[in-house]
Order: structure tokens, then sequence, then C-alpha cells
């Protein structure tokens, strides 16, 4: 399929670029995966990544059960704490990848400050900074000093919850060589109908991301004030421990929010069931209102001790905050707490 004489695919990265990212070189490709495993094979055996320790599940699990077997050294480092991620690279380090905010404890990394101790310690390391959850729009860690930026555009980029695929984009050519070369040769590409489909979502980033913010928001600060919940994670709220880091590098915040219920499990579940706007499902940003339980459902092929330590409990519950009506969806998390009852032990 053809657009103007350049195929689908092109034809969407140069919108993405025209519109938001301002790179020299974008890449679409089938799936956020996807793009993770065209840009792990820059690699090859014996060559070392540190990753961030707390992201998407599926990126934990390509690291860990795939990449780790096939001869690449895995580690991960709280890269929140420059002094962890200094101490995680090796002489073999070849690869930092960097999720920012993280999933799903919204942990905010400073890109600038890694990228800069990471190329000081060895310029030929490639910083990947994941930046899903902020979209372009709220973010642009090529500019902060990564040398490649990664979506899946499944979610925010195309918003629409009917489109699985992949974006990249970099300032190098040599990168841009090496990176079009395998989306070739691993055949990687996205469908002309879903480029078609994502260059519409793009049309609206801007406006779709102002009203997740204002929307997160409110839902934050209703959470943060609610007697039923025990701590809100909101990068946009001043508790957040990284607020100044998203301040300083960030416009504004997605409708990403997580929360610790008061009880257990069984409180979780009960506010789970009762919801009503929220629809449960693993995936986020789209136009509608998501919740769902990490620990049970996007997070839970990472082991149950790894789990543990990154603070993915029982009573942890992640919220995408949609494009609805701000008053309903504070409504709707009020009631639904209200029907998890905190006193049942």
């Amino acid at each position: 399929m053809e657009i103007n004489g350049c195929s689908a695919a092109d034809f969407l990265v140069y919108h993405v670029q025209a519109a938001w990212t301002r790179t020299s070189h974008r890449l679409a490709l089938a799936s956020g995966l996807a793009a993770t495993v065209t840009i792990t094979h820059l690699l090859k055996a014996g060559d070392g990544i540190v990753c961030m320790d707390d992201v998407y599940g599926g990126t934990n699990r390509y690291f860990q059960r795939i990449a780790g077997e096939i001869g690449l050294d895995v580690s991960f480092a709280d890269c929140t704490k420059p002094e962890v991620l200094k101490a995680a690279l090796k002489a073999n380090t070849k690869l930092v990848w960097i999720e920012t905010p993280s999933n799903p404890m919204m942990k905010v990394v400073d890109i600038q400050a890694c990228a800069d101790l990471v190329h000081e310690q060895d310029k030929g390391i490639v910083v990947v900074v994941d930046n899903t959850f902020m979209s372009a729009y709220f973010q642009r860690p090529l500019a902060l000093g990564a040398d490649i930026c990664m979506y899946s555009a499944t979610k925010y980029m195309n918003g629409h919850s009917d489109v699985v695929m992949g974006l990249v984009s970099v300032n190098r050519d040599d990168l841009y060589e090496r990176l079009k070369f395998l989306q070739n040769a691993l055949g990687c590409v996205p469908s002309p109908f879903d480029c078609f489909l994502c260059n519409r979502g793009l049309k609206t980033l801007h406006l779709r991301m102002e009203r997740h913010f204002k929307n997160g928001m409110a839902a934050a600060k209703f959470l943060e004030a609610n007697p039923m919940v025990e701590r809100v994670i909101f990068p946009g709220l001043p508790s957040h421990p990284q607020y100044e880091v998203m301040r300083k590098q960030c416009t504004g915040c997605p409708g990403m929010i997580s929360f610790y219920i008061k009880g257990k499990l069984e409180q979780a579940s009960t506010f789970l069931k009762n919801l009503k706007l929220f629809a449960i499902a693993e995936s986020l940003g789209g136009y509608e209102s998501l919740a769902e339980h990490p620990a049970i459902m996007t997070h839970a092929s990472v082991p149950q001790n790894e789990r543990k330590v990154l603070g993915i409990s029982d009573t942890l519950i992640r919220l995408s905050v949609g494009l609805e009506d701000e008053a309903d969806i504070v409504e709707d998390l009020k009631q639904a707490l209200a029907a998890a009852d905190p006193k049942i032990k």
C-alpha cells in the first residue's frame, strides 16, 4: 500500500517526526515488543544489557527468559539512583534500557543524568528510553541524551485501542541504518492498515494527552485524599519521590496511576469487581478508562520474589485514566472504594 508515493510505514513515521518527535530517523514496527527485539538484535552473544528494574512485564519476560538464554548478559538496576546504575555497568555493557515512568511503579528516571553517566563511562553504550507512558507529546528522550527512543504505539500514540504497533526514533545515522536492516531482516513490519489507523490517532495526540493529564490529576488527588487508599503513585503529585525530575524533563503527565488499597487481595478484588466505568483490562493509553491488578495480570510473569522487592503486592492497582467526564471517573472510583470495605481483614 502506498500513500502519496511512499509506503504506509514511511508515511506514518514522517508524520510522527513532523508532528512530535523532531528526530532525524524513524521506524514503524509490528509491536512494542517487536521494537524491543529489533533493538536488542544490535547486540551479539556475550554483550551486556542493564535494564531498569521496574519495566513492562513483557520487557522483563523477554530480557530474562529469551535474551538471557541466547548469550546476552542481562542485569536489572534501579536507574532512579545514578550510583546504582553506575555500579551495574560492566566492561561488556553495550545497552542500557530505561523505562520512565516505569510500569507499574511509576518511577521517574532522570534521562539526562543517566545518559551522561553512561556515555562518560563508554560512548559506545546505547541508551534506550521506553517512552510509552509519556508519549512524544510530554517527553522527548533524544533531546535529553538518549540514543534511541521507542514506544509501544499500541498505547497513547495510537490512542484508540485498535492497533498493535511499535515506533523507534533515532538521530544517529549509523544506528538508523542498522535498525532499518534489522527491521527488514527480522520481518518486524506493521501492516499498511495499522499504519493508517495510527496516523489517524497521532492527529489528536495533543488533545488526548492534555485530557488524560487533567483527568489523571483529578483521579490522583481524589485517591490521595480517600481514607481507603494507602498510597498513590502519580508523577504529577508533589508526593511522588521524583516529582521534581518529572517537572524538569516533562511537560505533563499521562493518565497512569498506581495505588495501594487498604486491606488485602480481597479488597483489591472487590474494588475491581465493582468498577462500572473503568473496564478491567491489561492495556493502557486508550480513550477508555481501564483498571488492572499487576501482580495477577500484566506482571504475573515477573518472579514473585522480584515483585515483592519492587512493591508489586496484592493490594497494588494500576489505572489508565481515559477521556470520559472527570466527575464520572471520580464517582466510579468513589463507589468502588466504598464497596471494598477496608475494615475487612
